[in-house]
């Protein structure tokens, strides 16, 4: 099990973010979150490692200093689909973290995209440019905004340690096993999504990719 360290958590009340602060805390992680209705974070098992900051990102004001000092990796699991078909949420969220994240020494970033969103100088598969142009095209938006993060990341961003998980997610239900890096697409559990990011924020063989995620056969 790897050392404890401190997690800054963007979309905690989320699917993805909920099972993600469980299992760091689970793991004997400081997870410190940002929530806007505090009330949505579930009580979790462990209590006591856990620091929940009430703001939102969507909020100009809010001050990201107190948020990133003393952290070790941020963690962004954000999307609001009806926001993002008319504006861009996280690129402009992520353009002000990551100066500040300069300013307090804090390298790694994790940030979660979604699977039918192309990776910056890359493409998709014909099945999922398909998926995308037809049962997905309501979400158009959010993957529009998550290539526009990709974009900043690979091109002003390079000395940060980050890392973009594009995420194939098929809402929650238990375990169906371990996702892996993979430039093929499985579509995974709320929980299986989570542990993978867990995992797969704290490995440096990571940084500076831009993955699906499989199940390990």
């Amino acid at each position: 099990m790897p050392s404890p360290a401190t997690f800054l958590v963007f979309g905690a009340t989320g699917g993805t973010g909920r099972r993600f602060v469980d299992l760091a805390l689970l793991q004997g992680h400081n997870v410190r979150c940002l929530v806007r209705i505090p009330s949505k974070l579930a009580q979790p098992a462990v209590a006591d490692k856990l620091e929940v900051v009430q703001g939102s990102l969507l909020d100009d004001s809010l001050d990201l200093v107190p948020l990133v000092q003393g952290v070790d990796y941020v963690v962004i699991m954000v999307g609001d689909r009806a926001i993002q078909a008319t504006q861009m949420i996280c690129l402009p969220f992520v353009q002000r973290l990551v100066p500040c994240m300069r300013d307090h020494g804090v390298k790694r970033v994790l940030f979660q995209a979604g699977g039918l969103s192309r990776p910056y100088g890359g493409s998709l598969s014909p099945l999922l440019w398909v998926l995308r142009n037809t049962l997905a095209r309501g979400f158009d938006g959010q993957h529009r905004d998550n290539e526009a993060v990709m974009r900043y990341l690979n091109t002003e961003a390079m000395d940060i340690e980050w890392i973009v998980h594009r995420a194939g997610i098929g809402g929650d239900g238990e375990s169906n096993g371990e996702l892996k890096r993979s430039s093929t697409w499985s579509i995974g559990t709320f929980r299986d999504v989570a542990a993978y990011n867990l995992k797969t924020v704290m490995d440096d063989q990571a940084v500076h990719t831009m993955d699906l995620s499989q199940y390990v056969s």
